[in-house]
């Protein structure tokens, strides 16, 4: 009865359209609804609430949660409630133990209430939104799609909140989900799947941290280290395992890898570790899947070749085409020494040619044992590292390096776990148990 009147009430607002010489357009139709239907959903809400706990809105006696100690009904509060079918109030008793002076509303526990204004519903949505807009534009797009007014101050605020409980161990997916995954990947008559560990760096704007409205000193670009875990499934399908992407010195990185590797049934596949020439990155990866099989992602290594094919026969001569392509076919075939005994016979054209040709030299020397390209791509292996790049540009560079954007390092790493969770599909767990958390400032008497 309650949400026939709550419609019959909403429906009113449909006689000036039908009263009016010249009939609406389905936009204006769609937009009257949008607007309103808020009035209509948050009634019958507050009904259903009203309906279905009778006996917790009129109780009379609670047990205190600590001493447990009956008391005695103190008085009835209306908590004002934003969801995301709109807001309304809910009269409920309230009650005060005087020995452990606490005092608490039973019925906001049974509902899950959040401490905010805004329920769980809403801050769920907001964060995901929050963290692939900027904050101002989450609220305007909020608004406008959802009816709920949001602020900067909340969506900042309630994103840091959930990005505290977004721990590895929450945003990397379980062990049985990454086993769901191998085995999705598994073709029963075949070798087991290529598991890929790609490492890489993406810098991004850092600033120090000071109150508001004090100068914060200079800020600096820091490395964002990341990882992005995949399998080669059949026809060469890619399934994303997991990835991670925080601000952090290479220690702490090889640490996080550890944890990772933990998760994953490496007899259940073949592991490739793919990388640039970055020392960092083959340490953390080598130290947690010392079974790999070391890859040099084969687009740097190709980079370095043509810089120096440029630099020794001018930049885009006939002569520098076909001395690069030369030489990254003799690399494909495992020709590495071949190739260095090479460069350290030619004889450059002037010193920079040189000094280019030099650290050819090194860089070559330092991975001939991840070089060998046709035989990996022979074994169904990943030879080029846009995996952790795509990730690198969907993670970090989309929302971390906007125009004018600069992070203090715990709130960016915060965002960070957050779209990896998201990218991971671990974003309802972790949310979850953000929403499930106690409160831990106690309601005082007034």
């Amino acid at each position: 009865a309650m949400a026939h009147n709550a419609l019959d009430r909403w429906l009113e607002g449909f006689r000036p359209f039908f009263e009016s010489e010249e009939p609406p357009r389905l936009e204006t139709l769609s937009d009257h609804v949008q607007k309103t239907r808020s009035e209509f959903l948050s009634a019958c809400m507050q009904a259903a609430i009203e309906k279905l706990y009778p006996h917790m809105m009129e109780q009379m006696q609670a047990q205190c949660p600590r001493c447990e100690k009956t008391l005695a009904r103190k008085r009835a509060d209306e908590r004002k409630v934003s969801t995301m079918q709109g807001e309304f109030s809910i009269w409920r008793p309230y009650f005060y133990c005087t020995a452990c002076r606490h005092g608490f509303h039973p019925l906001d526990k049974v509902l899950g209430l959040a401490p905010q204004h805004h329920q769980h519903d809403v801050q769920r949505r907001v964060v995901k939104t929050a963290a692939r807009v900027p904050f101002a534009e989450t609220c305007e797009q909020f608004e406008e799609l959802s009816g709920v007014m949001v602020g900067n101050h909340f969506s900042h605020e309630t994103l840091n909140a959930v990005a505290e409980v977004a721990t590895l161990e929450n945003v990397i997916p379980r062990k049985e989900e990454i086993d769901a995954r191998i085995q999705l990947a598994t073709v029963s008559s075949g070798p087991p799947p290529v598991l890929v560990v790609a490492s890489d760096g993406a810098m991004t704007p850092t600033r120090p941290q000071a109150p508001r409205k004090t100068r914060r000193g200079r800020g600096r670009y820091r490395e964002v280290k990341g990882v992005r875990i995949y399998l080669i499934g059949p026809r060469k399908r890619i399934i994303h395992v997991a990835s991670w992407h925080q601000i952090q010195e290479a220690e702490e990185f090889a640490g996080d890898l550890l944890r990772i590797a933990e998760r994953i049934d490496v007899n259940r596949v073949r592991v490739a570790l793919l990388g640039d020439g970055a020392g960092w990155l083959w340490n953390a990866m080598v130290k947690a899947f010392p079974q790999g099989r070391q890859i040099l992602d084969y687009y740097h290594c190709a980079e370095h070749v043509w810089k120096v094919a440029d630099h020794l026969y001018g930049e885009g001569s006939i002569e520098a085409h076909e001395w690069a392509e030369a030489t990254l076919v003799r690399l494909c075939l495992a020709e590495v020494k071949e190739t260095i005994a090479d460069l350290e016979n030619m004889k450059p054209r002037n010193a920079q040619a040189r000094e280019e040709v030099e650290k050819l030299i090194t860089y070559l020397n330092n991975n001939a044992h991840r070089i060998g390209y046709l035989e990996s791509l022979d074994g169904g292996y990943a030879i080029g590292s846009g995996g952790i790049e795509s990730a690198n540009k969907f993670i970090s560079h989309t929302r971390m390096k906007r125009s004018g954007a600069w992070w203090i390092v715990p709130n960016g790493n915060g965002m960070l776990r957050v779209r990896c969770a998201l990218y991971n599909g671990t974003y309802d767990r972790l949310f979850n148990q953000y929403a499930g958390k106690p409160s831990l400032a106690p309601i005082k008497d007034k």
